[in-house]
This record gives C-alpha cells, structure tokens and sequence, in this order.
C-alpha cells in the first residue's frame, strides 16, 4: 500500500528575469542619481563659415547653448512579510529567495523605466515603420489585435541611412529588439547573411550579431506606440492598435542614472512575529541631445 507522504525539495524553483546588458551602451549619470533632478547642456550651433569674406570687421555674434534635464524616479517594492515558522518548517531558504527575487524585479522595473525614458525622448519624425510582406499576429498584450508587419533587413538599412544621414559615429550603434522582432529578422536573413551575423556576435556584451553597422541586442520585451507613433508605457492601458517599437540609438546620445538596491528590514518584528523586507532603488535616464539625434524606434506597421 503507497503511503501518503510529502517531501520537500531543497532546491527552489526561482523566478526568470530578462536580460538588462542593452542599459550599459550609455553615458553613465549614476553619480548623480541622489540628486533630483540631472541636467545636461548641450552646445549651441556652430559659427557660420562665409567663403571670401569682403566685409570687416566681421559681425561678432554669441553662442547659446541649450539645456536638458530629466527628474530622478524612486522606485520601492511592497513590503512584503515572511513567517517565523516559514524559517522553521521549509526545506529551502525562502527568505533568501524572497531577497534575490526582489531585488531583481525592481531592477527589471528601473531598466523598463529606462528604455520608456529613452523611447519618450524620441520624435514622431524618428519613428519607422516595419516593411515586411510578411504578416503576424500582435504581440504586446492580449488587447492588441490585427496583423503586424514582420522586421526586414531592409528595415535595418533604413534605421542605419537616416544615422549616416544625421552624422551619427559609426562606431556604438545598437538595436534592441523584443523576442517577435528578432525571430522575424532572422527568418527574413539569408544562410550567408545568418552566417556572418553569427560571426559578428559578442556574447559577453549581450551583442547578438552586427548587421548593417548595428549591434543587434534582444529583450524579452521593449517598447510600444500607438497609432500617432506617442509611446504608450507599458503601466498603461493596452489598446487594440498598439504596435511593438524597437529602439535604435547610439551610446552616446542616451544617459541612464541606476543607483544601489537598498534593502529596508524588521527582522523578529513583535506585531507580525515574522520578518518584513523591502526594497529602494533610485534610477533616471534620457536622451542627451536636444536636437533628438540618434535615438530612433521601428515600429510594427499595422497591416
């Protein structure tokens, strides 16, 4: 006769987290993330150059430089309570994984605020729109429906002409796209284009392969706009005609700001006899330049 008996496992079966690499392509502000408010100036147009000039003196004029500023955001998780006799009773150490998980979701959250933050910054004019004859179904949230445009390489040569077309450095381009985008790109490439962009890859930076002078990154999930091309945030309400953006930039036209995890604690606490953590993190970010140069989003075309 079987007997009816539990047992517990040592080993915990955690939470999955995507991955974050894309946030270090980026001027580092994080020795400003005490402060309120980050301000970045930025240079006025140049001189204007005359060819043969007859007239002098020269007219003498002033520079005026231009300003930028983003607000710091803090981010704090609820707090959240364990048992005494969940130290006592359970195989495995769940206050250990309580900690673990919740430190990495809240840096999950500050680098979704991130990219929101960049992707906020960019103009209407520096949206694109996918070209692919292919179609799919929408992918951001059960509320969107209709077919979406698949990616194309094409679409990359796009997004790296309007970069040559701006005087965008060659060198630290990326494209950051979600799990739909990517799969798309590659089944649009070629055996010979697939080979060398596997060869291009660097993997400890989270570079998945170069194609077109982009550094081709991934993220379980990116951005999302809406018709007019606003970004929609992904704390928002979905709608039916939101469409899927990667984010295209250069690292030196976007800044990010993350400070350290604080971990607040009531350990032995008398009114809960258990434990109570919770946790802070202060973070910011935007786009650097004020003429929006370099920072571009390929949207999903609806079809």
């Amino acid at each position: 006769m079987a007997l009816n008996i539990s047992i517990w496992q040592t080993t915990l079966v955690e939470n999955f987290y995507p991955d974050n690499s894309f946030a270090a392509k980026s001027v580092d502000d994080s020795t400003f993330v005490h402060a309120h408010k980050v301000i970045i100036p930025n240079a006025g147009a140049p001189s204007k150059v005359q060819k043969n000039r007859t007239v002098k003196p020269a007219s003498v004029n002033q520079r005026t430089d231009n300003d930028l500023e983003y607000d710091i955001d803090e981010l704090t998780t609820d707090p959240i309570y364990i048992p005494n006799i969940d130290t006592v009773e359970l195989s495995y150490d769940k206050r250990t994984s309580v900690i673990s998980n919740d430190r990495a979701q809240l840096q999950d959250e500050a680098h979704l605020n991130l990219l929101e933050r960049w992707g906020k910054g960019v103009p209407a004019s520096n949206v694109l729109l996918t070209t692919g004859t292919t179609e799919r179904d929408a992918h951001t949230s059960e509320t969107a429906t209709g077919k979406r445009k698949c990616i194309t390489k094409a679409d990359l040569l796009k997004i790296m002409t309007r970069m040559d077309a701006d005087n965008v450095p060659e060198e630290g381009r990326y494209l950051l796209l979600d799990a739909y985008m990517y799969a798309d790109l590659l089944a649009d490439l070629s055996e010979s284009d697939k080979w060398m962009f596997q060869n291009s890859a660097n993997m400890q930076t989270g570079v998945l392969g170069n194609l077109y002078g982009l550094n081709i990154m991934k993220r379980s999930k990116v951005l999302r706009v809406k018709n007019d091309k606003m970004l929609l945030p992904w704390g928002e309400d979905a709608v039916a005609g939101e469409l899927a953006a990667a984010l295209a930039w250069h690292e030196k036209s976007v800044s990010r700001a993350l400070g350290e995890v604080k971990m607040f604690d009531s350990t032995n606490n008398p009114l809960y006899y258990g434990d109570i953590y919770s946790f802070l993190l202060r973070t910011g970010g935007s786009v650097r330049r004020y003429d929006k140069k370099g920072v571009y989003l390929l949207a999903e075309a609806a079809k």
